[in-house]
Order: C-alpha cells, then sequence, then structure tokens
C-alpha cells in the first residue's frame, strides 16, 4: 500500500525522481537549462528596524538583513548580480537567471524607488524571473499590483513571504512584529493577483511542540501558496538570538531530529507545492550553531535517505480528493 500510494503521488505531481518537489528540477525542466538565483542586497529598510513597528529587528536576523555574501550593498543591482552570476559561473553550461530580492523588506519604500530598482533588476542579461522576499505586513494593493505588472509568459515571479510559522507565541520569541493574521492578509492579496507565493517557514522554533510544527504543514496545504522555503533555526553572529543563547544556551535541534521533522513535514505538505530549500546555510565565519548547517549536501542526503527508509514522499499524509 505504501508504495502504491507513493507511486500515485509521484505520477501526479511529475517529479524528477526525488521524494519532494524540488523548485530547481521544476526549472531547470520547464526552462531546459540550468536556472539559477542572483541574490540582491539593494539597500532597502526594515519597519522591524527603524522604528516603524521596532528597532531591533527579528531576533535572527543579522546585520546584513539574511544577505547573501556575493550581495554587496556598495555595489549597484547590475554589479552585484553580475558578481553573483560570475561566482556561479560553470564554464559554457547554458544558464538563466532569476532576480532575487533577499536582504532586507523589498516591498517596504517608495513604489517609485522599488519600480526602479525591479525594473535594473530584470533588465539584466538573461534573467528570466523575478523572486521578491518580504514581510506580511509589507504587502498592499499597490505594490501588489507593481509586482503584479511583471507578469509575461515564461516569466518566473514569486513573492517571498516570511511566515516562518502560524503560531503567534513563536513569531512573539522571533520578536517578527507582526502577526499570523497579518500573514494570512498578505496571502490574500497576492493571490488576489494570482502571483505565485512562496512561505519562508522555520523549523525547530524553541517552545513548539511536534504537532505544533505538524499544525503549521497542514494550514500551508490549505493556503493558496504555490512554494515553502524551509530553514532550521540557527544561531548567528551579531543577532538578538546570539544574546539569548550566551544568557542561557538554547536547545536547538540535532541534525537527526531536525530530518526527522523535515520529512514529517513534508509529508503532510500538498503535493503540489514547490520546495525552494530544505535548510538555511551560512558562511563558517559567521555560524555560532549548529554546526551541522555548514555542511548542506550532508543534510539533504540525510533527508532523501530518510523519505527512501520510511517509503514515503511530499504530501504521503495529506489527505484531499481534488489532488
Amino acid at each position: 500500500m505504501q508504495q502504491q500510494r507513493k507511486k500515485k503521488i509521484y505520477n501526479k505531481g511529475k517529479w524528477s525522481g526525488k521524494p519532494y518537489n524540488f523548485f530547481g528540477d521544476y526549472l531547470s525542466g520547464k526552462y531546459n537549462c540550468r536556472v539559477l538565483k542572483l541574490p540582491i542586497d539593494a539597500g532597502l529598510s526594515c519597519p522591524n528596524r527603524d522604528g516603524t513597528i521596532g528597532t531591533g529587528g527579528c531576533i535572527f536576523c543579522g546585520e546584513d538583513g539574511s544577505a547573501s555574501p556575493t550581495a554587496r550593498l556598495s555595489y549597484t543591482i547590475t554589479d552585484q548580480m553580475t558578481d553573483a552570476r560570475n561566482t556561479f559561473k560553470r564554464g559554457n553550461i547554458p544558464t538563466k537567471y532569476i532576480a532575487y530580492f533577499q536582504a532586507w523588506t523589498n516591498t517596504y519604500g517608495d513604489i517609485q524607488r522599488l519600480k526602479k530598482l525591479y525594473d535594473e533588476a530584470v533588465s539584466f542579461p538573461d534573467v528570466i524571473g523575478l523572486m521578491i522576499g518580504t514581510r506580511p505586513d509589507c504587502i498592499n494593493k499597490d505594490v501588489v499590483e507593481l509586482i503584479s505588472s511583471y507578469k509575461k509568459e515564461n516569466f518566473e515571479l514569486w513573492i517571498e513571504l516570511g511566515m516562518q510559522s502560524i503560531h503567534d507565541k513563536s513569531l512573539r520569541f522571533l520578536r517578527r512584529g507582526h502577526s499570523h493574521a497579518q500573514t494570512l492578509e498578505a496571502i490574500n492579496i497576492i493571490n488576489q493577483y494570482s502571483i505565485p507565493q512562496c512561505l519562508h517557514l522555520i523549523i525547530g522554533i524553541p517552545g513548539e511542540t511536534w504537532e505544533d510544527m505538524m499544525e503549521t504543514a497542514l494550514s500551508i496545504s490549505r493556503l493558496p501558496v504555490q512554494g515553502v522555503k524551509i530553514h532550521h533555526l540557527h544561531i548567528i553572529k551579531n543577532t538578538a538570538l546570539e544574546v539569548i543563547d550566551k544568557k542561557e544556551p538554547l536547545q536547538l535541534m540535532t541534525l537527526k531530529e531536525y530530518v526527522s521533522v523535515v520529512c514529517d513535514f513534508i509529508e503532510r505538505l500538498r503535493p503540489d507545492i514547490l520546495i525552494h530549500r530544505l535548510m538555511g546555510d551560512r558562511p563558517a565565519d559567521s555560524l555560532i550553531k549548529p554546526k551541522w548547517g555548514l555542511h548542506k549536501g550532508t543534510v539533504i542526503k540525510a533527508i532523501e535517505d530518510e523519505f527512501e527508509k520510511r517509503v514515503t514522499c511530499q504530501g504521503f499524509f495529506y489527505n484531499s480528493e481534488e489532488f
């Protein structure tokens, strides 16, 4: 029965061998080439830092606003994208790119300024997509309408929304400065414009039980979203989380615990939801713990091996006659 159910989900999902619906495979299959995200720091701010709703930021966020090491604020967007392209280049392999506004809150600012930033990014050579990371409380109809204007055939347009958890107790611990109700409101606005959205989630938030995390997975499956990005909770230098950990060390998930919970989580996700990421990663010089987070390939293999051991896959415990 397990094998039959797994095969049925695979056939409907049209995946390429993995036990989950991987975004990277979706992109390479759709565009018939290697597709990479070029991370951008647009020099924008965050209402949780500039005093609008807070000044310290989220407890996990560093002074770079979750920017990629390849993004440098002192460079223009074009320069940042050029540097990232050169860093990721592999010989003459055909490659297309997604302009990825990653650092800070990329819908927070004057509409005309945002348009200028987005325009520069999408004009970069071989760009076939635009992905914009933001907070739920920085979504409104004006900015979503602007983003919607970039829709065109065979163009990947995504809004990446920092949900983190459906539980307000967890959002308070993380000092997010917004509620789950605000996240649902943002999802609804984005859905009105039919823009694909990816939810950023954190696994292993202190105080969350296994049941809490599974409730998040099941709740996401009922929402009109197309992707998820799963991160483990890690502690990096120069964050409020580092200060908390120094006062009273936090018990973060072991690799074994994380692998088990991620598989449980994905088993309950709607099978058509694209998995953009399975863990976070930071450079060794900024990561405090857990150190297993430095070995991304090992973690992903462990997750895939666990699925094989269980004979399950994404959506295995998701029940819907609609799929």
